[in-house]
């Protein structure tokens, strides 16, 4: 019941969070979910209910989408997607828990520093963006930083980059899911209908509440949030792996 608690907790923080700040879905459950449930079926776990909110929130958004950007970084995505569906069968589970948290709390690190940096906004910046989101997200669950970075480093508006995220979130969480069901379909978690039900229901509440938030949390607030509960999560799921390493 504990478990079960703290899993539909992190899934309602998720949504919430992908809701008032664009995305942030996978930064803020990836760790928790992984660190409940495991790194291979907590991850697809990630990848199910970040490609539902994702996709809940394309229709509220839908004018801000910048298409151009977001055809492109899914092409370049799946060229990640496709190796990362492969290395989660050859990787040791304690291996890929640590792996999972250093990339989040590297990645994280890399999007502070990025603040004051800037690029042009050129294709092959983008096209390597959308790369290592794809092979991140199918890894670890966690396809923003790479994206993030890019937006950061290349002043992407940020309402035209967080309405452009959501189609490409749902993608490229979908072709994941496409991938380890065609080489892995022994990491789809195997939970009650009940418990499937609880977690879609979850992912409701939080949209709900993160709209509800959205109109009073300043922008700024909500990624500070973000940035703090993801670096724990990260911590956590190191810890769980070191302790697995060592038996």
């Amino acid at each position: 019941m504990l478990t079960t608690g703290l899993v539909l907790g992190a899934v309602v923080m998720g949504a919430g969070m992908q809701r008032i700040t664009g995305m942030g879905f996978a930064l803020v459950a990836a760790p928790f979910l992984v660190l409940l449930l495991g790194p291979v079926e907590g991850v697809v776990l990630v990848n199910v209910c970040g490609a539902v909110t994702a996709g809940a929130i394309i229709f509220r958004v839908a004018r801000d989408i910048d298409w151009k950007r977001y055809a492109a970084l899914t092409a370049s995505a799946v060229l990640g997607i496709v190796p990362a569906a492969f290395l989660i069968r050859l990787i040791p589970p304690a291996v890929l828990e640590i792996s999972i948290g250093v990339i989040l709390a590297v990645g994280l690190t890399v999007l502070l520093a990025l603040k004051s940096a800037t690029l042009p906004p050129r294709r092959r910046y983008l096209l390597t963006a959308g790369g290592l989101s794809g092979f991140m997200n199918t890894a670890a669950g966690v396809g923003g930083p790479a994206v993030s970075m890019y937006s950061i480093a290349t002043r992407w508006q940020h309402k035209s980059f967080a309405a452009t995220m959501q189609p490409y979130f749902f993608t490229i969480g979908a072709l994941s899911l496409a991938s380890k069901a065609l080489t892995a379909p022994a990491t789809f978690p195997s939970l009650p209908v009940a418990m499937w039900a609880a977690v879609a229901g979850a992912c409701l509440v939080g949209l709900v509440l993160g709209d509800v938030a959205a109109r009073f949390v300043p922008a700024r607030a909500a990624q500070i949030l973000l940035i703090v509960l993801a670096y724990l999560g990260a911590a956590a799921t190191i810890v769980r792996g070191l302790l697995d390493a060592v038996g």
